[in-house]
């Protein structure tokens, strides 16, 4: 019973490289949260986030070496990812704006006017 296995061996140096990326792009989040983006500073986060991820996906977890189906099991993750961020997203535009002033009311539920 020997199954075929392949074995990748991965220099030390892809491993620092992707570490010293990692490290910058970190730098980069601290320097992008310092500024302000408007309505972009969630966007530039996940954007920056997002990078990152891959980065530790493909080199540390191997994906970049794995087969066809761990690659297209890992692609259906992120697109359930993508579709539970955008369904939130989504049902954050939809809502109204809070209305924070308190009526006040009397116990049986009629509107009290101010005196």
């Amino acid at each position: 019973m020997s199954e075929r296995h392949q074995s990748h061996v991965v220099s030390p140096l892809l491993y620092l490289a992707v570490f010293a990326s990692l490290m910058v792009l970190t730098v980069v989040t601290v320097a992008a949260s310092r500024f302000d983006f408007g309505p972009w500073n969630t966007v530039v986060a996940l954007g920056i986030a997002v990078v990152k991820a891959t980065l530790v996906v493909f080199f540390f977890m191997h994906l970049k070496w794995s087969s066809r189906l761990v690659r297209l099991m890992a692609a259906a993750a992120f697109l359930w990812l993508a579709l539970l961020i955008a369904g939130a997203y989504s049902d954050y535009l939809g809502r109204g704006r809070v209305n924070t002033a308190v009526e006040k009311r009397s116990p049986t539920g009629a509107l009290l006017e101010d005196r």
